[in-house]
């Protein structure tokens, strides 16, 4: 059994945990999967049962206990250099953090009027103003990051970072309720969906008997 022990939500609708599940995935990192399904009667307990925080993801080594999805790709991208969840490159080792943190606290529009949902398709749904300039901006990061550093394979920085795991979610709304994409952004969200680690969390998520009402405009 791995020391490493991630405790995450539904997965039709977590979009916190599916990234540094995804992150571990990908880097072939073993870990202890613990699912507690969102908004029940015995969520909020269970949940404070691993972390003070009250919120899933959490990441149990040992004695530590983190949450927050960036600092657990963070961690994990440290306790596992070879696993090359950062480029190698300084520069673009920065502008990596710097799309992933962006990620992590931005987007509000987007988030709120295209939530994840993996047991349905919703195109045209959640198409207001706010949430489209959102999705305006995060393809334009993709198309930088492209440009600029995925020389070196299909991904954001060319190889899997913890850029791809932060923006997983994004690509799975983008699909979910039929959101419009320039070229690149489309083949980007090909490519990321198309991982056998993705296809396994989505069939995870359509088969669970847990399910929660959006109300999506």
């Amino acid at each position: 059994m791995s020391d490493l022990v991630l405790v995450i939500g539904n997965k039709a609708y977590s979009s916190w945990s599916l990234r540094p599940w995804l992150a571990l995935k990908q880097a072939g990192i073993p870990f202890e999967e613990v699912v507690i399904p969102l908004r029940q009667p015995e969520t909020k307990a269970e949940i404070l049962a691993h972390s003070p925080a009250g919120k899933v993801p959490v990441l149990r080594h040992g004695e530590l206990v983190l949450w927050e999805s960036l600092a657990i790709c963070e961690y994990v991208a440290d306790l596992f250099p070879d696993a090359g969840l950062l480029p190698d490159d300084r520069e673009a080792r920065a502008v990596c953090r710097a799309v992933s943190s962006e990620m992590h606290a931005g987007f509000p529009d987007l988030r709120r009027n295209m939530p994840m949902d993996l047991k349905r398709s919703l195109p045209g749904r959640g198409h207001v103003p706010a949430a489209l300039a959102d999705a305006q901006r995060v393809q334009q990061l993709w198309r930088d990051a492209r440009a600029l550093y995925g020389a070196g394979g299909p991904f954001l920085f060319g190889r899997f970072s913890i850029a791809d795991a932060m923006f997983a979610p994004v690509c799975t709304r983008f699909d979910t309720y039929g959101v419009e994409l320039d070229p690149v952004s489309r083949a980007y969200v090909e490519v990321v969906l198309g991982l056998p680690a993705m296809r396994a969390w989505i069939e995870d998520a359509r088969a669970e008997p847990w399910t929660i009402a959006h109300d999506v405009p």
